[in-house]
C-alpha cells in the first residue's frame, strides 16, 4: 500500500524527522489558510499523486511550455495560481504513463536553502535477506539512471537485524554521502530513525529523494515515498485510514476485497490462473504469441467458488479485455471448483468475449465435465502451449 508525500512527512515527523512545515490542500478552499499557517516567503507547491517523476511531469490540460507537478512560489498570489492550473488537472509522468494521474491533493510546503541534494531509500535487499540502506550523493536524479551510469556513486550498508543500526553503519552511510559537521552529528539520530519507521511500520519502501544539506548545515527530509506491506497492514490500522483508493485501480480495489492477487495491465486477454509463477508463465507465453496480457491474476490455491466467480467478474469489468483464458494447474485448488465458479460468473455477467479453458490436475476430468454440460461457448485447450494459441487466434480473428 503507498500514501501520498505529505502523509509520509507527518509519519515521520512523528518518529522524529527532520521535515519542513507542510499543510494539505485537498479543495481550493483549503489554500488561504495553508498560505497562512506558513512563513514565507518561498512556497513549494506540489503534486500529490501516487507515482514519481512530478516535478518532471507535464499537465495534459496545459500547453506543453507550462511547469511540472512540482513548482516553486514566491508570493500568496503565486501560489494560488499554481494551485488554480494544477487542482484537479491530469499529471503525467514517466512512472503514470500516458493516461496521467488527476490531482486531488496538493501540498504546500515551506521553502528550504538547498546546498546539496543526496538519495537515500530503505529496503530489503533480497540478495542478502537485509534490511538495506541504499544511499547515494547524487540525489534528486533517477536512482535507476545513477544505478546505471555511475554504479560507484551507489552504496549500499545491510542491518543486522539482531544489532539494529549500529554507530558503525551511522559511519558508513556518512561516509558514503561525504557528511561533516552538522549534517554528521545530525546523521546519527536521523539514520536511526529511519530504520525505526521502517521496521515498526512495516514498511517494503521508504525513499527520501532528496534529503538535503541546506546551508545551515542541517539535514532536512525534502521528498518521501513510502510503500506498506499489505500482508502486515493488519497490526496497523492507523496506516490502513491513510489509504487512498482514488489512486488505485477500481478493479484492484474490488480484488482485494476477496484476497486475489490482481494487477491491471495494458493488454487485451484477461487470465485467470492459479499460482504467480503459473500467471507469470501465461502472461509470458500470451506475449510470445504476439498479444497483451490484460492482467495478472492468481486466485490461489484454496479458491472458493465464490472466489472465483469475483475473479472472473473482475476481468470482464475491464473493457480493454477481448479475449480470457484461464489456466488452472490443480493441486490444491480443484479443477471442479474453478469450473463452477466460471460457470457461476459467465451466468451473472454473460460472457461477449472468447473463453479459452486450460484444466489440468485434481478433478479434472469432473472440472472439464461441468464445462461442457454447461451450454457455454468455450473453447477447450489440451495444454498451456494450445491454449495461448487459441486464445491469441481467437481476439484476432473476433
Amino acid at each position: 500500500m503507498n500514501i501520498h508525500e505529505y502523509q509520509a512527512k507527518q509519519l515521520l515527523k512523528g518518529y522524529g524527522a527532520p521535515v519542513a512545515q507542510g499543510v494539505p490542500i485537498l479543495s481550493a478552499d483549503d489554500v488561504d489558510a495553508a498560505i497562512a499557517a506558513l512563513p514565507g516567503p518561498l512556497y513549494v507547491v506540489k503534486s500529490q499523486i501516487h507515482a514519481g517523476g512530478r516535478g518532471k511531469g507535464k499537465f495534459k490540460e496545459l500547453p506543453a511550455d507550462s511547469k511540472g507537478g512540482v513548482r516553486l512560489a514566491f508570493s500568496p498570489e503565486e501560489v494560488k495560481s499554481h494551485v488554480a492550473e494544477m487542482l484537479g488537472n491530469t499529471l503525467v509522468t514517466k512512472q503514470t504513463g500516458e493516461a496521467g494521474k488527476q490531482v486531488n491533493r496538493l501540498y504546500l510546503e515551506d521553502g528550504a536553502d538547498i546546498e546539496r541534494e543526496l538519495y537515500l531509500s530503505i529496503l530489503v535487499d533480497r540478495s542478502s535477506s537485509l534490511v538495506s540502506f541504499v544511499v547515494s550523493t547524487e540525489g534528486g536524479m533517477d536512482i535507476e539512471a545513477v544505478a546505471e551510469e555511475t554504479p560507484e556513486k551507489i552504496a549500499t550498508v545491510g542491518i543486522d537485524p539482531l544489532e539494529g543500526i549500529t554507530d558503525a553503519d551511522v559511519a558508513k552511510l556518512s561516509a558514503a554521502l561525504k557528511l561533516d559537521g552538522a549534517a554528521a552529528e545530525d546523521a546519527k539520530s536521523l539514520f536511526p530513525i529511519l530504520y525505526k519507521a521502517f521496521v515498526e511500520k512495516d514498511m517494503s519502501l521508504l525513499e527520501v529523494n532528496p534529503l538535503i544539506v541546506m546551508k545551515n548545515g542541517h539535514l532536512r527530509v525534502l521528498d518521501a515515498k513510502v510503500s506498506f506491506d499489505g500482508n502486515a497492514l493488519f497490526r496497523h490500522p492507523d496506516v490502513v485510514e491513510l489509504r487512498d483508493e482514488t489512486e488505485e485501480d477500481a478493479k484492484e480495489i474490488e480484488a482485494s476485497k476477496y484476497d486475489l492477487a490482481y494487477v491491471a495491465l495494458d493488454g487485451d486477454i484477461g487470465c485467470m490462473v492459479n499460482g504467480a509463477g503459473l500467471a507469470m508463465a501465461t502472461m509470458d507465453i500470451i506475449k510470445l504469441y504476439g498479444a497483451e496480457p490484460a492482467n495478472f491474476l492468481d486466485v490461489g490455491g484454496g479458491a472458493s467458488k465464490e472466489k472465483v466467480t469475483a475473479a472472473f467478474k473482475i476481468i470482464t469489468s475491464d473493457p480493454n479485455v477481448k479475449g480470457i483464458l484461464v489456466n488452472i494447474f490443480g493441486g490444491i485448488m480443484r479443477c471442479d471448483v474453478i469450473a463452477e465458479g466460471v460457470v457461476a460468473a459467465v451466468k451473472e455477467v454473460g460472457l461477449k468475449v472468447p473463453l479459452v479453458v486450460r484444466l489440468e490436475g485434481t478433478n479434472v476430468e469432473l472440472g472439464k465435465k461441468i464445462i461442457n454440460e454447461s451450454g457455454l461457448n468455450v473453447i477447450a485447450a489440451d495444454d498451456l502451449d494450445d491454449a495461448a494459441q487459441k486464445i491469441v487466434k481467437a481476439v484476432k480473428e473476433a
